[in-house]
């Protein structure tokens, strides 16, 4: 179960918190009254209605200690431990009851507090014993009990003369508005924390979603390799074929070259697929220089891309850091260098930066921009604002390839016009030897 498995933060742990608090509203409560019916004269016994509260002091420490123990050694809150301490609640609310009137005392009502916390925290078990034995000593200070006579207090009203308030009844009113108070501020945060429970379930369920995208791509990407295998092999060998035939005129053979370069492309891709396919980043365990990375990818895309102006501005640092090699990571730059290239057929900007920690892409084409629609649902699987020509997975795919890094991708319109893309990607999980 949660409660039992090692972590820093779990519900039982929680749940502890909230008791301590409880208690503590408790303690000062319990203590407020007998120090005002002591004031009024009224005979209490006050030692052992004092060692009661001590108790649950006690019981306040050991939790305490155990929650701020268990924090530093990352030990788990065990639900046994937090019965434990309903058990001692309820052994102290007992003694508290049995020389203050026992079934007669106004605050016997505390005996819901522990079976609240245990209903609403702890296994099924666990919660009946905690109601079995608050039932058991409610009905036992039925027939022994210390018994508290009910006098009265007198209260002055206006200067003129007094009246008589019955001990009991007070009581009930100061219960009311302490048990009022607790509903008000547990009761609201346990509806947070179901709110909160609400929207991670939400969160999960997202991913989940997003999972079997990934998935489905996965098997459609590996089902188009499995099937461009056979024209492309055929294309590669026609074109060979025309570059022997047409090898004595040079303007079509610099077109058959551009052919062969576009179908070794195609097929490298379709390689890449294959070869990548199940293979973890332990895996690919070869590095390079920040700098070499991105300019490998630059000039596989110039090479599909020539006729487009690419502008490179890249750090001149000396720093430049080792970070391993993803084909997921190149893809992805290329996926946005196409999209504007798509744009901007003329020109396109590319600006590289890095630090120690993070590494900023960033990407300006001269385009119409993004409309607000566009904006919108940019990012949105098989969404594509270009009509017909795109399938509308470049930027989702990005997005999620960044996210597996903790990676940030943002589209903006540029103020002089065009689209301008950044490319926030932390280097911690990218560095060889991390």
């Amino acid at each position: 179960m949660l409660a039992n498995q090692p972590s820093r933060f779990n519900a039982t742990r929680l749940n502890m918190q909230r008791l301590i608090m409880l208690r503590s509203v408790v303690m000062v409560c319990l203590s407020l009254v007998i120090f005002i019916l002591r004031q009024a004269s009224v005979p209490l016994p006050l030692l052992p209605l004092s060692l009661a509260i001590v108790a649950l002091g006690v019981l306040n420490l050991i939790a305490w200690w155990r929650l701020n123990h268990t924090q530093q050694t990352n030990q788990a809150i065990t639900q046994r431990e937090l019965l434990l301490q309903l058990l001692g609640d309820i052994a102290a609310l007992s003694v508290l009851f049995y020389f203050s009137g026992g079934y007669s005392n106004p605050f016997i009502w505390m005996y819901l507090l522990p079976i609240t916390v245990a209903a609403v925290a702890l296994r099924a078990a666990y919660a009946w014993l905690i109601a079995s034995l608050s039932i058991t000593c409610y009905t036992l200070l039925m027939f022994y009990h210390v018994p508290l006579s009910h006098l009265h207090l007198h209260a002055r009203m206006d200067g003129q003369g007094s009246v008589q308030l019955d001990i009991h009844l007070v009581g009930m009113w100061i219960g009311f508005v302490v048990s009022s108070i607790i509903v008000a501020i547990f009761i609201a945060r346990i509806g947070q924390n179901l709110r909160d429970y609400d929207k991670a379930i939400g969160a999960v369920r997202e991913k989940a979603l997003e999972s079997e995208r990934m998935l489905a791509l996965g098997a459609l990407a590996t089902s188009a390799a499995h099937e461009l295998g056979t024209p492309l092999a055929t294309m590669a060998v026609v074109s060979k074929e025309l570059s022997q035939e047409y090898a004595n005129q040079p303007a079509l053979l610099k077109q058959i070259e551009i052919l062969q370069k576009q179908v070794s492309r195609c097929k490298e891709i379709l390689s890449s697929i294959t070869r990548s396919a199940g293979q973890t980043r332990v895996d690919a365990v070869q590095g390079l220089p920040i700098s070499e990375f991105i300019l490998e990818a630059i000039q596989r895309w110039r090479d599909t891309r020539p006729a487009t102006e690419l502008i490179v501005n890249m750090a001149s640092t000396g720093f430049d850091p080792i970070i391993l090699i993803d084909r997921t990571l190149t893809q992805a730059i290329l996926n946005l260098l196409d999209n504007a290239a798509d744009e901007s057929a003329e020109r396109i900007i590319f600006e590289a930066d890095w630090t120690e920690k993070i590494l900023i892409i960033q990407i300006r084409d001269f385009g119409r921009g993004l409309s607000a629609e566009t904006k919108r649902q940019l990012g949105t699987p098989f969404f594509t604002s270009k009509n017909e020509e795109g399938m509308g997975l470049g930027v989702y795919l990005t997005q999620t390839t960044l996210a597996r890094y903790d990676g940030e991708l943002s589209l903006n319109n540029h103020a002089e016009g065009g689209v301008l893309t950044i490319v926030k990607l932390p280097l911690e999980k990218l560095k060889v030897g991390l």
